[in-house]
């Protein structure tokens, strides 16, 4: 039997590392959302990279801050492994993306293609009324939602009759946030939608 070529290789957590060509087979994939009814936080990405569209995992990428940043932030209480995505929503937290089309870089969208994922969310969030969303990129966020002039943190505006916040993006690419002050401004969000700290002590 050949073996799985997703497991010809593996990352020092012993799971599946995708090789350079399911890397490249997996632009333009999408991959399932992580969601339920009345969830607390729903996190919005602005679409999958190459690694999250081959391994099937949300903020897959292992350079990618999103998982520390949820634990530093009090979310989750370990940190987890994109692999155990699925418990979120026992903790009240969803992921979904701006964009559904993965590539390797998130500047590849079309502006039309954060307005098209912009009017998306929105029916997505009027079905599983979760009470806030998080969209993780202010760039994203301001060409979507054509609010050219929002910042991150809490938004004026509502969404679907959820509250908004904007959360810097956790790739590794962006330099203007350490570890720390991204696990900063999660936990500010994390306070303000009344959600207790699970981390341990």
């Amino acid at each position: 039997m050949t073996p799985d070529p997703v497991r010809r290789a593996s990352n020092p957590t012993g799971h599946p590392r995708p090789t350079l060509a399911e890397l490249a087979a997996a632009a333009d994939r999408t991959i399932p959302d992580v969601l339920a009814p009345g969830l607390a936080v729903l996190f919005v990405g602005i679409n999958p990279g190459l690694w999250s569209a081959a391994t099937g995992w949300h903020f897959a990428r292992p350079g990618n801050r999103f998982w520390p940043a949820l634990h530093r932030g009090g979310f989750t209480p370990r940190l987890l492994h994109p692999s155990e995505q699925d418990e979120l929503p026992a903790l009240g937290l969803g992921i979904t993306n701006m964009a559904a089309r993965a590539s390797a870089r998130a500047d590849e969208l079309t502006t039309e293609e954060l307005l098209d994922g912009a009017r998306l969310l929105t029916a997505t969030v009027a079905r599983y009324r979760p009470r806030w969303v998080a969209v993780v990129g202010v760039t994203a966020y301001r060409i979507g939602f054509g609010r050219p002039k929002a910042t991150f943190g809490p938004q004026p505006e509502s969404l679907a009759g959820a509250r908004l916040w904007v959360l810097p993006n956790p790739s590794g690419l962006n330099a203007h946030f350490t570890p720390a002050t991204l696990g900063a401004a999660f936990a500010e969000l994390r306070l303000a939608t009344g959600l207790p700290d699970r981390r341990p002590g």
